[in-house]
């Protein structure tokens, strides 16, 4: 039976989603599967609409599994649910038709990244947000993410192991906006690169400290190069929001 699961889940404690090779790695589909396993006593194999990296956190991660069981999909959610630790969640389960991809099949993935703008950090929000002490101006910020909306070759935004096949991506919408002490950077295309969120993030903090100008970043875009972006704005800030399907 092909079901479909759509996880919540804090990455603080893991080492992304991906399942790894090695003594001591804790994944999320490693804690998945082996709940899944508990239950129907069958093994299975999760694929997800987008790895995360460690520390990286999601709302809405829509994966499918393969389950063999005859147990009733509500039911089958609360068991997997009381076997999973604490920090991850399937928040629905369903049956889903046999087409279905959920990395293929995506229209839209939306991120968002969260900044801790204030003089003092928060105990409270540390595992949520990157704590950045030094004043950002918002204005630039904003001006700077009109440059990225759009299709581009985004290469200056990869990471240098990346294994994708093209770096053209499309953005469709930057919303950067202020709640209280928190800047929130919402971020929405039909894909991303590997630490493309965390590097445009990056670049943003640096525009909003004043140390690339605004329109500089559409040159940066154009280099192709990823020297002349921002350093990689840190794990724990970032969250999977939303995964929209066509």
């Amino acid at each position: 039976m092909k079901l479909k699961l759509v996880l919540a889940y804090k990455g603080t404690n893991y080492n992304g989603f991906a399942s790894q090779v090695g003594e001591n790695i804790n994944t999320i589909q490693q804690q998945v599967e082996k709940a899944v396993f508990d239950i129907t006593q069958k093994s299975v194999t999760i694929v997800c609409s987008g790895r995360t990296d460690a520390g990286v956190h999601a709302q809405h991660q829509v994966c499918l599994a393969d389950i063999d069981t005859n147990i009733p999909i509500d039911k089958l959610q609360l068991a997997i649910n009381a076997k999973l630790p604490k920090d991850i969640v399937i928040k629905y389960l369903e049956q889903t038709s046999d087409d279905f991809h959920p990395r293929f099949n995506v229209k839209t993935k939306t991120y968002r990244y969260q900044i801790l703008n204030a003089g003092v950090r928060d105990p409270f929000l540390m595992d949520y947000t990157y704590f950045y002490p030094y004043k950002l101006d918002l204005v630039a910020m904003k001006e700077a993410s009109t440059y990225i909306v759009g299709t581009h070759d985004f290469k200056c935004f990869c990471a240098s192991k990346t294994g994708a096949k093209t770096t053209t991506r499309t953005v469709y919408d930057i919303n950067l906006y202020t709640d209280e002490d928190i800047i929130k950077i919402d971020i929405s295309g039909n894909g991303f690169l590997y630490n493309m969120v965390r590097i445009i993030v990056g670049t943003l903090i640096e525009v909003g400290r004043g140390k690339i100008p605004p329109s500089e970043v559409e040159r940066i875009i154009q280099s192709k190069n990823r020297k002349n972006a921002g350093p990689t704005a840190p794990a724990l800030g970032l969250m999977m929001l939303n995964v929209e399907y066509v």
